[in-house]
């Protein structure tokens, strides 16, 4: 066990010090663009990756409002209300459980985060191409090849690991430094 631990810790330290963050700059730019224009975030991913979205959708709209003064962001993650995804997943499909979502709820200039391990999964793909048809701002946070999702979206986080667990870590670590850039921007 302790070698797996140190092979973990190894791997990921290594892709960490590796990274030019600047990709992650823009990310942090783009969520405060849209909270600072009264634009709404959409975060969507599948298993792990979806539990990452709700996640992180807590951090923005709670860790940040709860330190930072003025109106709080609007954030949605779409996997958060499962009555609603497993409605579309029966009636509609799938693949359609967030592009249906985002057809109701939001509007262009909104912004969409996708988190992906492999960046092929069918509904955070249609996201993708729903949220471009309707001038959304598209951003993927992506692991292995990037797949369909390193296509689609008008700008990636791209992580070219081979491994899930590592990649939806990923998810998180940029997630937080997102957290953490926007807590300091809103006190400057």
């Amino acid at each position: 066990m302790q070698n797996l631990c140190s092979d973990y810790v190894s791997r990921i330290t290594k892709i960490l010090s590796a990274r030019n963050w600047d990709d992650v700059s823009k990310l942090a730019n783009s969520i405060r663009l849209a909270w600072s224009t009264d634009k709404q975030i959409f975060l969507c991913g599948n298993g792990g990756s979806a539990g990452n979205a709700i996640h992180l959708a807590n951090d923005f709209l709670y860790g940040i409002a709860s330190q930072v003064p003025g109106p709080g962001m609007k954030v949605e993650a779409l996997a958060a209300n499962s009555a609603v995804v497993t409605c579309l997943a029966n009636d509609v499909g799938y693949a359609e459980i967030y592009a249906e979502q985002l057809l109701v709820k939001a509007d262009a200039g909104d912004l969409l985060i996708v988190l992906s391990g492999s960046g092929n999964s069918a509904n955070v793909v249609r996201a993708l191409e729903v949220g471009n048809e309707m001038a959304m701002r598209t951003i993927a946070i992506l692991g292995f090849s990037g797949g369909k999702c390193l296509e689609l979206a008008q700008e990636s986080i791209h992580f070219p690991v081979e491994d899930m667990q590592i990649s939806e870590d990923l998810q998180l670590i940029v997630g937080h430094m997102c957290m953490q850039s926007l807590k300091v921007m809103s006190q400057q």
